[in-house]
């Protein structure tokens, strides 16, 4: 697999918005603009939006009354989108793949490893080629929104953005990578934030993402901990988890946890969802 940083988008006239769904029931998430407060880009490849839509609707709607704007349309974050928003989520990585994901990639229902493929004429045989999408015009437009008062609140795999410096001095962190699911405890290190407030510490089975933190140490919130021993790499058992800061006017929160719904929906860790997005937007 080859992977390349150019920042240009190479589908300038693909859309792929969720925001024409309707919204769900007992969700308070609507279509139009005009009545939502935060705007979130979510999905991709190994993070399919479906899953993020109904974990986020339900902590984040049900549970603080946030309206959300979900889109997987990459090309929506930009300067005049979220002009519109006091709130930006993003809960995806920094990859595309405009030829495919390769012959042997695997599919919900079908494994073509071991049930074989069939194609009358033959398909196309392409090099999967994974490609940055952000381009430094949105980069920066992130960090204005920041700068100017805006809040943002990252999840999990937005870690994986790393084209633009802009939105990674903004995160506050680029990814060193995963091993794959398994529990993990979620011990929380500052009791004295808004953010964790009343929140225990937690167990997930879920990815245990390793970061390259590089804010203050004093404003990291919780940190991963394989209490099993395994380790990533040489990066050991346990890495910064949740992180939040005052950055220009605004303010920023980074929470890891969010590869299943099942680790969105943990008690402990839906309360620390919901006192982050009060925190973001200054309700508390």
């Amino acid at each position: 697999m080859r992977v390349s940083n150019d920042c240009r988008s190479p589908f300038p006239d693909v859309l792929l918005a969720l925001n024409a769904f309707p919204p769900i029931r007992g969700y308070p998430i609507v279509s139009n603009r005009q009545q939502t407060s935060a705007f979130a880009l979510i999905g991709d490849r190994y993070h399919n939006s479906d899953y993020i839509r109904t974990g986020l609707g339900k902590t984040l709607g049900e549970g603080t009354g946030l309206s959300v704007n979900f889109s997987d349309d990459i090309y929506q974050l930009n300067a005049e989108t979220l002009a519109q928003y006091a709130l930006l989520i993003v809960f995806r990585d920094g990859m595309i793949w405009p030829d495919g994901y390769g012959q042997g990639a695997a599919y919900p229902g079908y494994d073509p490893t071991t049930q074989g493929t069939l194609s009358d004429p033959p398909a196309p045989e392409l090099e999967p080629r994974a490609v940055q999408w952000i381009t430094p015009a949105q980069g920066q437009a992130v960090r204005t929104f920041v700068e100017e008062g805006g809040a943002a609140l990252f999840y999990h795999n937005s870690t994986y953005i790393t084209a633009c410096e802009d939105f990674s001095h903004v995160q506050g962190s680029t990814t060193e990578g995963h091993p794959p699911v398994r529990p993990y405890k979620v011990e929380i290190t500052n009791r004295d934030h808004p953010i964790t407030r009343d929140v225990g510490d937690f167990v997930v089975t879920d990815e245990q993402h390793y970061m390259r933190y590089n804010k203050d140490p004093a404003d990291v919130l919780a940190i991963s901990v394989n209490e099993d021993g395994h380790t990533f790499g040489q990066l050991g058992t346990r890495c910064e988890a949740a992180w939040a800061y005052e950055y220009g006017k605004g303010r920023v929160c980074y929470l890891a946890p969010g590869h299943t719904i099942p680790a969105l929906w943990n008690p402990e860790y839906a309360k620390m969802q919901q006192n982050a997005i009060r925190w973001l937007l200054r309700q508390t």
